[in-house]
């Protein structure tokens, strides 16, 4: 069964790479590409979920699409990814600098849709010399909806990624 979690790395290394900051998935099952220059590698660190409203009922709505009304259920979960950036050792880490400024403007416009931007945070620049590459280890911290929705009846039709609203 899903859990909406499914394409959530995915979904924040497109916005990512829609707003100008190369990113890729951490553990993409592939083989990842050799990049010349700086590069986010986007992990889910964490996720955390709560109740979102009385046994996560978050009531009905109608589908204009199957012309039948659905109930809402969700949890509110707390998301932490990791946004760890790379880049060739060469040079003096102002390339990596340069990606961090970048990466922190991209998620401070707001983030991928349905999530809101709760902490932001990142490590020291270090050399990771078996890779050849400098490090910067980040994390953001997001909150997100995890939905599921059912027909009138019981009938669980998906769960889906829904978000907070933005101000």
């Amino acid at each position: 069964m899903s859990v909406g979690l499914e394409h959530i790395r995915r979904q924040m290394a497109d916005y990512l790479n829609a707003h100008g900051v190369p990113a890729a998935l951490s553990w993409p099952g592939t083989p990842r590409e050799e990049r010349g220059g700086p590069v986010v590698l986007v992990s889910l660190r964490g996720c955390r979920a709560g109740p979102a409203g009385f046994h996560n009922y978050m009531g009905e709505r109608f589908n204009p699409d199957t012309g039948h009304w659905e109930e809402v259920y969700g949890r509110k979960a707390e998301l932490t990814f990791g946004l760890d950036l790379y880049a060739p050792e060469q040079g003096d880490g102002e390339a990596l600098q340069t990606a961090f400024d970048a990466l922190a403007g991209a998620l401070l416009l707001g983030g991928p849709e349905g999530m809101e931007l709760q902490e932001f945070s990142c490590g020291q620049t270090v050399r990771d010399g078996e890779n050849r590459r400098l490090k910067r280890p980040v994390e953001a911290v997001c909150t997100a909806y995890l939905c599921a929705v059912s027909r009138v009846g019981g009938e669980f039709i998906d769960f889906e990624l829904r978000g907070v609203a933005k101000t």
